[in-house]
């Protein structure tokens, strides 16, 4: 079966044309020109969500958060500009990437099927990890802060998982993009940056001050075993 894509976007003609561009490749779409409208058909009509941010209504963010509360499908925000600000409340809200306008339909694809290949993978990881008063339990896809369970997303828990499996080892930007997000030559370093803040605000007890997941400047990042 042919791998489903919703595309959120208002704009009929960009609509066309990426439904004309990813039906080249092999993708089906299914076409959503409000983010109500998105809400309505729900994340099980897909199988990956190509979502705009600037949407008149229900804006992209707003989408995101509640396709987030059912449903790990992935997203792709889709920005008109390379804001920090919209590209860290993209993830915030629950996002897996992001892209800028104009972009690239090859990039686009490349980046979607990447994530649709993680999708299909399980962390590689101990059974059960433990951290201080954090536990990992990578095949059960939970972890635990002092006994209670953090709600992690999909890329959050592969970002986790990844770091403690390398626990005491820097890990640079380019190194998780590839390992977490499957991109060898994709992305920038801010989709990591704003994963790994976000995450921290889960695990750390004090995330303006982390102890376990710590930044190496100009190298990366570790998580302290």
């Amino acid at each position: 079966m042919a791998v489903k894509i919703l595309v959120v976007e208002d704009d009929a003609r960009i609509r066309q044309a990426l439904r004309m561009a990813l039906e080249d490749e092999a993708f089906e779409v299914v076409e959503a020109g409000s983010g109500e409208e998105a809400l309505a058909l729900g994340p099980a009509s897909s199988d990956l969500v190509l979502l705009d941010i600037l949407l008149p209504g229900v804006n992209g963010f707003e989408v995101c958060r509640k396709l987030r509360q059912s449903s790990d499908v992935p997203i792709i925000m889709v920005t008109a500009r390379a804001d920090t600000h919209d590209v860290v409340a993209g993830l915030a809200a629950g996002a897996d990437d992001y892209v800028t306008k104009p972009f690239e339909v090859k990039e686009l694809v490349a980046r979607s099927r990447a994530l649709l290949r993680r999708v299909q993978v399980n962390p590689a990881s101990s059974p059960q990890l433990r951290f201080g008063d954090l536990e990992i339990r990578a095949e059960a896809g939970v972890v635990l802060r002092s006994g209670r369970e953090v709600p992690l997303t999909k890329t959050e828990f592969r970002l986790l998982c990844e770091l403690a499996s390398h626990a005491g080892i820097v890990l640079s930007r380019e190194q998780l993009l590839e390992r977490v997000w499957g991109y060898d030559y994709l992305g920038d370093g801010r989709l990591v940056d704003a994963h790994v803040r976000r995450l921290r605000t889960k695990v750390e007890a004090d995330a303006a001050n982390p102890s376990l997941i710590l930044t190496v400047r100009g190298l990366g990042y570790r998580l302290e075993p």
